[in-house]
């Protein structure tokens, strides 16, 4: 199974509702082909930013298909397929496989904290369903579980699970990943503000929202670190880390939506409990779009 699946900027889409509060399908396909041809390298629906924990079974199944058939082929997918039970996260990443997803992205989501033992079990039984590969996504900020390195390297030991996902925001973990799993496992970084550091720590893509506002600063980004021009890298992050912050800071489909807004673009609704930003908000994010822009 090939490791490498994605390289590069890893776009998040967000899930828009519209005025009724369901989701709205075409804008969701418009959004998502904005990424496909500014130039991302991937595609990774129904995760934090996609409200994932939001929507029902049938809306779900109705965004995987949605990328699929938007993508169409272009570029990879990485589909979000978590959920709190074992037999749940099966059968959306059976339903994802049959899609046609390139491979599906599991962090562990617990109501009890669960034992090594059992994160274990649960993704090598997803992995024993599925023919695809798997990204374990380790960020207890919003799983509220923190996998250790230990522990991401024994998920390492199921076939499928051959890509990592780092959240935590301490690049001491991807120095560590990097340093006991050699150049043979992909990881992956999933803390904005981190897209630098990480970048040199070995990190194989970068997994973010921020190309639904400024794509070509993250890819440029990533050239510039293909390259080996750290000087180049180094100015073009700084340009976009103001902006990494707040959307990482203040939530990012409530930061995503508000921004695609301020730039001429739809960005749906949102799905209570989330509420719009403020006033206050706005005018931050707005002044921060302008000096990028």
């Amino acid at each position: 199974m090939n490791n490498i699946l994605f390289k590069g900027i890893i776009a998040y889409p967000i899930t828009p509702f519209d005025e009724k509060g369901k989701v709205n399908i075409p804008l969701f396909k418009k959004l998502v082909d904005r990424l496909v041809t500014a130039g991302t390298h991937g595609i990774a629906p129904l995760g934090s930013t996609g409200v994932l924990p939001y929507l029902t079974d049938e809306e779900k199944e109705a965004v995987t298909e949605a990328t699929v058939q938007q993508v169409a082929g272009r570029i990879p997918t990485l589909v979000g397929v978590s959920n709190l039970t074992t037999d749940k996260t099966i059968y959306h990443a059976q339903f994802a496989e049959k899609a046609g997803a390139k491979a599906v992205m599991i962090i562990p989501m617990s109501y009890w904290k669960l034992t090594d033992d059992e994160i274990f079990a649960h993704y090598d039984a997803v992995a024993a369903k599925i023919s695809i590969p798997i990204m374990a996504y380790n960020n207890p900020a919003t799983g509220g579980i923190d996998m250790t390195p230990a522990l991401l390297k024994r998920l390492l030991q199921i076939p499928n699970v051959t890509m990592i996902k780092e959240s935590t925001g301490d690049i001491q973990r991807m120095y560590h990943l990097r340093n006991e799993l050699g150049d043979e496992v992909a990881f992956y970084n999933g803390s904005n503000p981190l897209a630098l550091a990480a970048f040199s720590a070995g990190a194989n893509g970068w997994c973010t929202a921020a190309p639904n506002l400024i794509p070509e600063l993250n890819i440029a980004l990533f050239d510039a670190i293909q390259a080996n021009d750290l000087q180049k890298a180094k100015s073009v992050f700084y340009k976009q880390l103001d902006l990494l912050r707040f959307i990482t800071a203040k939530g990012l489909p409530r930061t995503i939506k508000a921004g695609l807004h301020l730039i001429g673009e739809d960005g749906g609704s949102l799905r209570t409990p989330l509420q719009p930003l403020t006033d206050s908000e706005m005018a931050t994010l707005a002044g921060i779009l302008s000096g990028i822009r």
